[in-house]
């Protein structure tokens, strides 16, 4: 079983500005340093792009944890995806997709999918623990990208 959530940022940072950020390599090591996640392998800074792959390592729950993530798709500054090529997750797919309205506010949505690596015991700790952890580490994510240019 899939689970999916979804977090919607606004802001007046234009479009290409904010999709750059957010497949910046120093501005997610920035937003995670609660979680002492640092990137250890493949593209370890600047700004990630279609194909390259990424190796994170962090602490989560108490447990050091490492994910490798390959851009999967990319459309310039519309939207990208990562997928985990390795790491704790069954699956984990994370969709980034960004607009532009005549008033100048950028929305960026993030789109999460994943699934836990544990059979029926995972599927609860899913959907209790796991989903709420995540949506509110992309929400810490983008409020640090966005900074004071949020509009909720």
């Amino acid at each position: 079983m899939t689970v999916s959530f979804e977090c919607t940022t606004r802001t007046t940072i234009p479009k290409a500005q904010l999709f750059d950020l957010a497949r910046s390599i120093d501005a997610h090591t920035e937003s995670m340093a609660q979680s002492r996640e640092q990137a250890v392998g493949g593209l370890t800074s600047g700004l990630i792009a279609l194909g390259e792959e990424v190796t994170w390592r962090a602490w989560h729950f108490g447990l050091p944890l490492r994910m490798t993530s390959r851009i999967t798709l990319m459309e310039v500054p519309d939207y990208f995806v990562d997928e985990q090529v390795k790491g704790p997750f069954r699956r984990f797919r994370h969709v980034h997709e960004f607009s532009e309205d005549a008033a100048g506010t950028t929305t960026m949505i993030d789109r999460i999918e994943f699934q836990a690596p544990v059979g029926p015991v995972g599927r609860v700790v899913e959907k209790l623990v796991l989903a709420r952890y995540l949506k509110q580490l992309i929400e810490t994510r983008n409020r640090h990208l966005v900074g004071d240019h949020n509009l909720g």
